[in-house]
């Protein structure tokens, strides 16, 4: 099967997104389909408003039918709703050629707290473009019940993996500090809610490992915490896995693939009890979820990481992907729209 899958976060950005679609071309290849990913690096692209890391192509229309029509997808997937999603939605509905959408980040929130435009209208958008979608995946089932209570439709569950031959327990002795050890890893931007986990006064040391817009400001405003900046592969997975404690201050993500893969290395998380990590924690098991973020924080400094890292055993790559696969449009269905794209292309 040739799968087409189009999204505006691609490398060299490093996030859930660009993880989880990665992570899923790279399964779809073991099992024998042909991928091709349409990203930002095909095309003129321009920075992100304050957010420059994110590139967003410029008119890529043109350009990106003409890479559908050469590639000849049997199924077409639109990860994002950026400007390469708008232009991949509009070139399916042209071509009458079903294709599936996903939902990975609460655009709207991070909307509004950095434009502060309204929830109403920018969730209004997302409900227009998804609204032309055969099925819309989403990572939890807590996450498709609010959103269908927004007048989402055709929503279905796509969930998360992890690399547990990658993210897996190594010595505590890595890092030399006084322990307690906290730690977050993720993006330093004010949508991941950071400063909640940075004016903690907690025991011992806390780090932050990542990069991002607020880094600099960050640095400045709290010098006792530890910022190693951008780590990737085996070096990330040592920060993490010597923690005591992986705090995730966030409480706009939609699953948060970090919360996973911290347990894969047996380290206890402590979050803020909304959605994302009340689909993946274990209350007094494998974390602690509280309003007071300090409180769940001192609390997974008792539990067995043990048990973490055997809850995170429960996610894998082919699992998820096995799931996607199953919500990409049918090949009786998808017949003639391929004959019309083949013959447009002669």
């Amino acid at each position: 099967m040739k799968i087409a899958i189009v999204t505006d976060a691609w490398f060299p950005q490093i996030n859930g997104v660009v993880t989880t679609l990665s992570k899923t071309q790279q399964e779809l290849s073991k099992l024998g389909h042909e991928t091709l990913v349409i990203s930002p690096n095909e095309f003129r692209s321009f920075p992100c408003p304050t957010y420059p890391e994110i590139k967003l192509s410029l008119a890529p229309a043109k350009k990106l039918g003409q890479m559908m029509q050469a590639f000849q997808p049997d199924a077409v997937h639109i990860a994002t709703e950026g400007p390469l999603g708008l232009a991949a939605r509009g070139w399916c509905l042209k071509q009458k050629l079903p294709f599936t959408t996903s939902f990975h980040t609460r655009f709207p929130e991070y909307v509004k707290l950095r434009f502060h435009i309204p929830l109403k209208i920018t969730y209004a958008f997302l409900r227009w473009f998804h609204s032309a979608a055969q099925k819309t995946m989403v990572a939890t089932a807590a996450l498709k019940s609010e959103l269908e209570q927004r007048g989402m439709k055709n929503l279905v569950l796509w969930s998360r993996g992890v690399d547990a031959q990658l993210f897996r327990p190594h010595p505590k002795s890595f890092l030399t500090d006084a322990r307690p050890i906290f730690i977050y890893m993720g993006r330093v931007a004010v949508e991941k809610n950071i400063e909640a986990y940075l004016k903690l006064d907690l025991p011992g040391t806390q780090y932050v490992v990542g990069d991002g817009p607020a880094l600099d400001e960050m640095k400045q405003r709290y010098p006792k915490v530890n910022f190693t900046g951008f780590k990737k592969n085996e070096d990330l997975v040592r920060f993490i896995a010597a923690a005591d404690v992986f705090v995730f201050p966030s409480r706009t993500d939609t699953f948060g693939l970090v919360i996973i893969e911290a347990l894969a290395c047996g380290v206890p998380v402590a979050a803020y009890p909304v959605r994302g990590p009340l689909d993946i924690i274990e209350q007094g098991v494998t974390g602690y979820l509280n309003e007071d973020l300090k409180q769940a924080a001192l609390q997974a400094l008792t539990l067995d990481g043990s048990k973490c890292r055997a809850s995170a055993l429960n996610y894998s790559w082919a699992a998820c992907t096995k799931q996607f696969l199953e919500h990409l449009p049918k090949p009786d269905n998808l017949q003639p729209a391929v004959n019309r794209i083949t013959a447009a292309s002669r």
